[in-house]
C-alpha cells in the first residue's frame, strides 16, 4: 500500500558523456530507450516506484534544456513537480533543493532519491529492499544506502564496507571511492563490502539535519529561499542560492562523513549504466558473444558491441572487441577497452568546431 508521506526524487539533470555519440547535449542519455524495451531510462525509473509512492510525490530534478522533454516522457508530473536547476554543481545541491522543497509540503516526508539513467533488472526486489529502508529512515534518524552485492572487483564503482549485523539494514564502516583493482579484489574476498549505488533513502529532517551540520552554506542559501518554492519566485530564488552552492557530491559532502549511515543489502540487478562497456556486460550476446541493435550482418565478428539505427544495415567484418555505435549522423568505432577515451572525443569534436555533442 503506498504511504502518502513517501517521496521520490529522480536526479536528471547529467549529459552522460561517456555515451557518446547516444548521449548528447540536447539529448542525454536517461531520455533515450537504451535497452530497447519501450521505456527511457527515466520513465523506466519512474515507473518502478509504482506502488510505493503516488505518482504526486515524485520530483524530478534536471536542467531547464531538459524541462520540456522531461514533461513529455512523463506527463503525470505537474509544474511544481519539475524542478530546474540554473546551473549544475553536482549532487548535493540538487539533492538540497529537492528536500528544502519536499521539506516545505511535507515535514514528515521520507524520501528515496535516485539517479534516472540506472538500469535494476529486478524490480519486484528493489521495490522491496526500497521498503525496508523507508521503513527504517521513517522511524530512525539515519542516513540509508543501498547497497549492491558485488558480482566482481570493478574499479568503477565506489564500495561500502559495513558492519556484520543480524538486522537487514547495517551500520556502514567506510566508504571508499574507485579502488585499484588489488584493492578491489580484497573487499570481494572479505565479504563485508557493497557496491555504493548511490541510491539514497532517508527522512526529510535527518537529511536537512545533515546538510546544517556539513555543509552549513548550502543549508542556509536553501533555507533562506525555501518561502519562494511553490510560488512564481521560485525560478528566480535559485539564482541567488546556486551561486552560493559548492560543487560536491552527497558522498563526498554528507555520506562520507555522516555518523548515523546504514545500508540495505540489495540483490537487485542493479548496473549504474555509466559506460558502453557497462551496457556490453549485462546485455544478451549471441553465439560469438557480440550484442546487437540494429540491423548488422557480422562476419568473423566476436565480443563487439553494435548498436545502430534500424534503418541503416550495418557490415562488420573481422573485429574483435570493439564498440560500433552510431546516432544522429555520428558513428564512432572504438576498442572496447579505450572507452575511457569517449571524452576525449568529445572534447576534440567540440574543439574543431563539430556540433554532432
Amino acid at each position: 500500500m503506498q504511504n502518502s508521506n513517501y517521496y521520490v526524487i529522480i536526479m536528471a539533470g547529467g549529459v552522460g558523456t561517456r555515451f557518446w555519440p547516444f548521449s548528447r547535449q540536447n539529448n542525454p542519455k536517461q531520455f533515450h530507450d537504451v535497452l530497447g524495451t519501450g521505456q527511457t531510462l527515466i520513465q523506466q525509473t519512474a515507473a518502478r516506484f509504482d506502488g510505493v509512492c503516488p505518482p504526486e510525490n515524485i520530483y524530478v530534478v534536471t536542467s531547464l534544456e531538459y524541462e520540456g522533454i522531461t514533461k513529455e516522457q512523463l506527463p503525470f508530473l505537474s509544474d511544481d513537480q519539475i524542478l530546474c536547476e540554473p546551473s549544475r554543481r553536482n549532487t548535493a545541491p540538487c539533492i538540497a533543493y529537492a528536500c528544502y522543497k519536499i521539506q516545505k509540503q511535507n515535514p514528515e516526508a521520507v524520501i528515496v532519491v535516485a539517479p534516472a539513467d540506472h538500469i535494476i533488472l529486478k524490480e519486484e526486489a528493489f521495490r522491496e529492499r526500497t521498503r525496508v529502508a523507508l521503513a527504517y529512515a521513517e522511524k530512525e534518524e539515519v542516513l540509508v544506502t543501498l547497497g549492491i552485492k558485488p558480482t566482481r572487483p570493478d574499479t568503477g564503482y565506489g564500495y561500502i564496507q559495513f558492519l556484520e549485523a543480524s538486522d537487514e539494514v547495517k551500520r556502514v564502516k567506510t566508504f571508499t571511492e574507485k579502488p585499484h583493482l588489488e584493492l578491489a579484489q580484497m573487499f570481494i574476498a572479505s565479504g563485508d563490502y557493497v557496491w555504493n549505488a548511490g541510491i539514497f533513502v532517508w527522512h526529510v529532517r535527518s537529511i536537512i539535519q545533515a546538510f546544517n551540520q556539513f555543509l552549513p552554506e548550502m543549508a542556509e542559501a536553501f533555507h533562506a529561499i525555501q518561502s519562494a518554492f511553490y510560488t512564481d519566485q521560485e525560478q528566480e530564488s535559485l539564482l541567488v542560492a546556486y551561486p552560493q552552492c559548492r560543487n560536491i557530491s552527497i558522498d563526498n559532502g554528507i555520506m562520507e562523513k555522516a555518523e548515523n549511515v546504514y545500508v540495505v543489502l540489495s540483490d537487485i540487478g542493479w548496473s549504474d549504466l555509466g559506460t558502453w562497456k557497462s551496457l556490453f556486460d549485462m546485455s544478451e550476446k549471441d553465439d560469438k558473444g557480440n550484442v546487437v541493435e540494429g540491423q548488422a550482418m557480422l562476419y568473423n565478428t566476436s565480443d563487439c558491441l553494435i548498436k545502430t539505427p534500424k534503418d541503416r544495415l550495418v557490415v562488420v567484418n573481422g573485429l574483435s572487441g570493439f564498440i560500433v555505435a552510431e546516432y544522429d549522423n555520428v558513428l564512432m568505432i572504438c576498442k572496447k577497452d579505450d572507452e575511457q577515451k569517449v571524452k576525449q572525443f568529445v572534447a576534440d569534436a567540440e574543439g574543431v568546431g563539430i556540433r554532432f555533442v
